[in-house]
């Protein structure tokens, strides 16, 4: 099975043998390739408990939980990486769960659908309504999206925390693009982060 394009680069970039916690594991499909390629020591938290109940299934140490509240359960530095994938704009407080991040994990990948992307922003300006693009498939009432986030909202969060971003990668669909212009030009970012 291929990983989804930020998740592949993400299990590329962890070290071997690492601990790992995938908050908002899904389907546990980074989990496994972690385990499976890298040696790694990977642990999940995911709230859909169907998923929970597949991954569980699969032999994947997986909890149910609610990142929102239950990364404060996690002692600090407890995991060489923490690891929100596509998660952060559904997050309460997307600022606050950074700050969970960096305090379990030595360093922290997150991934996230950029909406400055100049589809998203064509949608709205020519249509006038939230926009259902590739990269955000759903319509505004159906998705889970409650923060709209871009690239460089993100590196303002990144420096107001007092984060180090280490590496940055940007993609148009399956394909990674450069960084120059990736605020209007990526559909989504994946950033590795550590303080």
């Amino acid at each position: 099975m291929s990983l989804r394009s930020d998740l592949a680069v993400i299990a590329a970039h962890v070290a071997p043998g690492s601990r790992v916690l995938d908050i908002g594991c899904g389907d546990g499909a980074l989990m496994a390739e972690l385990e499976a390629a890298r040696g790694c020591d990977a642990r999940g938290m995911e709230l859909d408990g169907a998923l929970v109940e597949r991954c569980v299934a699969r032999g994947l140490s997986v909890v149910q939980g609610d990142a929102n509240v239950d990364l404060a359960d996690y002692p600090d530095k407890a995991f060489d990486y923490a690891i929100l994938s596509q998660t952060l704009q559904t997050a309460t407080r997307p600022d606050r769960m950074l700050e969970e991040l960096l305090r379990v994990g030595r360093r922290a990948f997150v991934s996230f659908p950029n909406f400055a992307h100049w589809r998203t922003r064509m949608a709205l300006l020519i249509g006038g309504r939230m926009p259902v693009t590739r990269a955000l498939p759903l319509t505004w009432y159906e998705t889970e999206n409650i923060h709209h986030v871009t690239v460089e909202d993100f590196r303002d969060l990144a420096r107001m925390k007092g984060a180090r971003i280490e590496r940055a990668w940007f993609f148009a669909g399956d394909r990674q693009i450069g960084a120059p212009g990736a605020n209007w030009r990526a559909e989504f970012a994946v950033f590795e982060l550590s303080r």
